[in-house]
Order: structure tokens, then sequence, then C-alpha cells
């Protein structure tokens, strides 16, 4: 596991991207529910951490061309994004964010 930060760090709702140990990641709150994915918009590497939050559809989107990614998987949900961000399975321990790597 990689610790990333606190919860109190990340607004709720919001998003951080967080640099830990080589990846560059967005680390999305809503409420108790906490999503970690890469940072880079897989149509034009832009940052998500940077762009709209959509509360009601899980989705953040990209702030260059508009595509939305499901906080879930990372499947994009609308174009020019074809191709999902990857994502991390989020555990927080005592107040701390932390994403499980595989490997």
């Amino acid at each position: 596991m990689i610790e990333l930060c606190s919860l109190n760090d990340i607004p709720d709702p919001g998003s951080i991207r967080v640099d830990k140990d080589g990846l560059r990641l967005v680390v999305v709150r809503i409420g108790d529910d906490v999503w970690a994915m890469n940072d880079r918009c897989t149509h034009a590497e832009a940052s998500l951490a940077e762009g709209e939050l959509w509360i009601e559809e899980r989705e953040i989107e990209c702030p260059r061309h508009g595509s939305t990614f499901d906080l879930d998987n990372g499947v994009p949900q609308s174009l020019p994004a074809t191709q999902p961000a990857a994502t991390y399975q989020v555990v927080v321990i005592n107040g701390l964010v932390n994403i499980v790597v595989p490997g």
C-alpha cells in the first residue's frame, strides 16, 4: 500500500493531485467515498485534478476537451477520450488515504 494524503486534505466534494512514488494521481472525495486514478487524461495528457467533478454522475471531466471519466473504473464516458485511465483501490485507515498497488 502507498499512503497518499490525509482525508482532510481533500475537499468534500472535490479533488487534489498527488504525486507519490512515481505516480501522478487525482484523488477524489464525495462524502465518505474516495477514488484514485491516473491524473492524466488519456486523450490529451491534461490534469484531471484541474477538471470539474460531476457529483451525481460520479465522473471527473478533463479541462482541455471535456471527456469525462467514471471514478469507479476510469472508463471515459464521452469523447474524445477512448482509453480508460488506470484506477486504484483506495483504503482509508485512521484518516489516511492509501492505495493498493498491484504487484
